[in-house]
């Protein structure tokens, strides 16, 4: 995994991996369905849930991958309350350092994301932030992988509003050469910079092996929801707009879905809909990143040498990292 300037390894987007080295952590999710609740590679480890937002599948899917797994997970942080508001980042980043093992955040910045694993010398994993989603783009490609043979030929359609689980899926379906194509609402595309293949034309759903969707207003965008109920009404995932594909077109959803909006019943509950599969593999995708993370950060500090004070692995090095960046 390529871990960029990070001193330890972390996972908060799917722009760290080469296409081998996702393909691998693909094959170690999906042997992970099969892991014997003998087998505990975290036994004696400490993972803290750090959530700024409401969640359902993140939280009872981390905290039951760290407990199969052996580890310990203790859940932080309250829904009024975002990062930084109590103490600073870098603090929290140093203080968590010294006691757990990993950090797995759901958080609403990114940049605030980034902060805290530039601080910290234990693992954080991107459990969600407005940037990405990345941890679900692997669950849904476990998804895909398993009720296709492979992925040559075959086409993945976003439909709806361009966000971080797009953003994600999108990166994900490049590193195993699936072909992407988003279709969303002008003005509510992928930046130009992104160079995503896409249109504004709901009738470019045609060839569509999968149709991704996601809520029309995020998390935060509540107030807009009026606005965005006009404006994407044409892009509702219904049985009119799979017609469309010209082959029997799959169905995805990161969920929570808002039947009605979005999608409709008859489209979600469909024998075509993989929503419960995509939110069944959240967690056997959330247990090889965690093995992933925490075994890279055990093998560098045990090659070090450095165990620390309070036998937390590289404290000294965090000190004099956040020392040179406190003076810059």
């Amino acid at each position: 995994m390529n871990m960029h300037t990070y001193a330890v390894p972390h996972f908060l987007t799917i722009d760290q991996f080469q296409p081998r080295e996702f393909q691998e952590l693909l094959s170690s999710s999906q042997q992970m369905r099969w892991l014997s609740k003998k087998t505990q590679p975290l036994t004696g480890q400490t993972v803290v849930l750090l959530f700024e937002k409401p969640s359902l599948r993140t939280r009872v899917t981390f905290e039951v991958a760290v407990r199969r797994l052996g580890g310990w997970p203790v859940l932080l942080g309250r829904e009024d309350e975002r990062l930084g508001d109590r103490e600073s980042i870098p603090d929290m980043a140093r203080n968590l350092s010294l006691w757990v093992d990993g950090i797995v955040a759901r958080v609403f910045s990114h940049a605030a994301l980034n902060e805290l694993a530039t601080f910290s010398t234990v693992p954080v994993v991107n459990a969600l932030s407005d940037y990405e989603h990345p941890c679900q783009a692997l669950a849904d490609l476990i998804t895909l992988a398993d009720v296709w043979e492979g992925f040559g030929d075959r086409t993945v359609v976003y439909v709806g509003d361009w966000n971080n689980v797009s953003r994600s899926l999108w990166k994900a379906c490049t590193l195993v050469g699936l072909n992407f194509r988003a279709v969303c609402p002008a003005q509510y595309g992928p930046a130009a910079d992104e160079q995503v293949n896409w249109s504004s034309d709901p009738k470019d759903v045609a060839g569509a092996d999968a149709i991704y969707t996601d809520t029309w207003a995020s998390m935060g965008q509540e107030q807009e929801l009026e606005t965005r109920r006009r404006v994407f009404e044409p892009y509702q995932v219904n049985e009119q707009l799979l017609s469309q594909t010209g082959k029997p077109t799959l169905f995805m959803h990161c969920l929570p879905a808002h039947r009605g909006l979005e999608v409709t019943d008859a489209v979600m509950d469909s024998e075509r809909s993989l929503v419960f599969q995509q939110a069944a593999n959240r967690l056997p995708a959330e247990m090889a990143v965690l093995i992933s993370l925490l075994e890279r950060s055990n093998e560098g500090t045990h090659q070090e040498g450095r165990a620390g004070v309070l036998g937390r692995p590289g404290y000294f090095d965090h000190h004099s990292v956040a020392q040179r960046k406190l003076r810059v």
